[in-house]
């Protein structure tokens, strides 16, 4: 008997498919897998279902080109505002701090209220709080109104930092979960560059005036999450939670390339849910406070991960960088500006280097590029700093490296730690706990941030810059050693395999090649059967 390439008899990973083509895993070849199962490819409606969730990770996402955009103004505006409003160092550190420490409410409260009225209308939510916030902080006719505006921005970035990535990792497909999950870093980079072109471009404006039309454009931002609330679907996660099956399903069927997967999907999610349900009489914080071996080891991980995103100094750098180049010999505003422009850009494009490269080369290559790479770059920023401080090297050449070492951090930065954080704190955690986790290692991070924020200045006048950055390199080292301890791989793997991976332990690295052996299994099964079946 002769088959023909598009058609073929015979099982197919046991559910009674022909296998007429090699498998090709990861959506290149006409069957794709879904568990240890292969399933047939419908290539045109799978380039639909993609365009549709790049749209929803896209608009999702939104979001975070606030808190990016905040950073990045920021750093400009804190130098009119003290001119304008007369403001003294502590009340700078507070009035850029602030926003970080305060956004944790946002993130804790984020993770109930998404549980509650759902992931899309969260994002709305957010946006609302954060442009009452710019709003109040525009017009600002004091030190103490722009910190009660600041404050109301802070609550609405937490809400939106911590739904736009879980979100995401609910209605991507496994293969390409990464890569969408890293969107909303993407947006915060983003925000930062338009920060910092907002504030060379209106720095030439007077010092009452400038500041405020900074501040005021970040409104933009979010008017068009209006637009994005009416285009993108709920979580089809969240559906089945509250028992909206045929709403999920519908869903699914926009997100996913043929029935066969809407239906595993949907029964995989369901029992899922069911876990979430029978447990639902049991607090989750109080799950939290005295978590299973499991659970805790994702805590470590998911909130470790987080910290370490900010206590190695990226808020520092970025929101900061003007008081590191003018202590490396740069006194010009507008000179100073500028370099924080190119700083910008680096930290955009390399960000997109990481969306290329999170679903191929895996999540803990990239940490290991990234941690080793911003330890070098903050212990040779603080090298040339200290250098040019006892005027051991010309001004040329130590601006020149200290510029470089900045830029190079930030790459560094968005290569590996900025994204892959947000994507691992998204899909290590089982669903019934998954927003409220997520919640607590916005919090981590958050605090982070604002601490470091808040006791940059005051470190630089102790310790100077260069002191401050030793200290940050040397965090980012320990950071290195966190990666290869407690991060697994998770690329490639269903957030149901990625909970097996928890459940074992410190064995974890066997469980992945046992994972990674099934898969070539399959394959080599269904290779197999094309082969007798092309003999037959």
């Amino acid at each position: 008997m002769a088959y023909g390439v598009d058609g073929a008899t015979g099982n197919g990973a046991g559910n009674g498919n022909g296998i007429s083509r090699l498998p090709g895993l990861g959506g290149k070849g006409k069957y794709g897998r879904i568990g240890d199962e292969l399933v047939e490819h419908n290539p045109e409606r799978g380039s639909e279902s993609r365009r549709y969730v790049f749209a929803c990770a896209i608009f999702a996402s939104l979001n975070s080109v606030l808190l990016g955009y905040d950073v990045g103004v920021m750093s400009g505006c804190i130098l009119f505002i003290q001119k304008d409003l007369h403001i003294t160092e502590v009340q700078q550190e507070i009035l850029v701090g602030c926003l970080s420490i305060i956004s944790l409410i946002g993130s804790l409260a984020a993770g109930r209220t998404s549980d509650a009225i759902g992931r899309k209308w969260t994002i709305g939510l957010a946006a609302i709080i954060f442009q009452i916030g710019a709003a109040v902080m525009a017009f600002a006719p004091s030190f103490r109104v722009l910190i009660i505006g600041r404050l109301l921005a802070g609550v609405g970035i937490g809400f939106g930092v911590m739904i736009a990535p879980v979100y995401i990792a609910e209605i991507s497909p496994t293969v390409s979960r990464g890569s969408f999950t890293s969107f909303p870093e993407i947006f915060i980079n983003l925000g930062i560059l338009l920060g910092y072109i907002s504030n060379y471009a209106f720095s030439d404006l007077s010092e009452h005036i400038n500041w405020r039309i900074m501040l005021g454009i970040g409104i933009l931002p979010s008017v068009f999450i209006g637009f994005a609330l009416l285009v993108i679907p709920e979580s089809p996660r969240w559906l089945v939670l509250q028992n909206r099956v045929d709403e999920a399903r519908s869903v699914l069927m926009k997100i996913t390339e043929n029935k066969e997967q809407v239906e595993k999907r949907l029964a995989e999610i369901e029992e899922a849910a069911g876990g979430a349900k029978g447990t639902k009489e049991k607090a989750v914080w109080m799950e939290f406070l005295s978590p299973s071996p499991a659970l805790g080891r994702m805590l470590i991980t998911g909130i470790g991960i987080q910290c370490f995103q900010q206590i190695t100094g990226i808020d520092a750098t970025v929101y900061y960088s003007p008081t590191i180049f003018r202590d490396a010999g740069i006194k010009s505003d507008n000179k100073l500006l500028a370099a924080t422009v190119a700083v910008g850009f680096t930290k955009t494009v390399f960000i997109l280097v990481a969306i290329m490269l999170i679903d191929r080369v895996g999540r803990k290559p990239l940490l290991y590029v990234s941690t080793v790479g911003m330890t070098v770059c903050l212990f040779t920023l603080a090298l040339a700093l200290t250098l040019l401080g006892h005027g051991l090297v010309s001004l040329k050449a130590g601006l020149l490296v200290a510029i470089l070492s900045v830029c190079g951090n930030v790459a560094f930065f968005s290569v590996g730690i900025g994204p892959v954080c947000w994507v691992l704190s998204s899909e290590i955690y089982p669903l019934r706990l998954r927003a409220q986790a997520a919640a607590l290692g916005s919090v981590g991070n958050r605090v982070s941030s604002g601490m470091i924020a808040m006791s940059f200045l005051s470190l630089c006048r102790i310790l100077s810059v260069a002191g401050a950055f030793f200290i940050f390199s040397a965090i980012s080292a320990v950071s290195v050693i966190f990666v290869y301890v407690y991060v697994p791989e998770t690329k490639g793997k269903s957030l149901e395999q990625i909970e097996m991976l928890f459940q074992s332990g410190r064995e974890w690295q066997r469980v992945e090649v046992e994972l990674g052996d099934v898969e070539h299994l399959v394959q080599k099964e269904h290779i197999d059967q094309r082969h007798s079946i092309t003999v037959s």
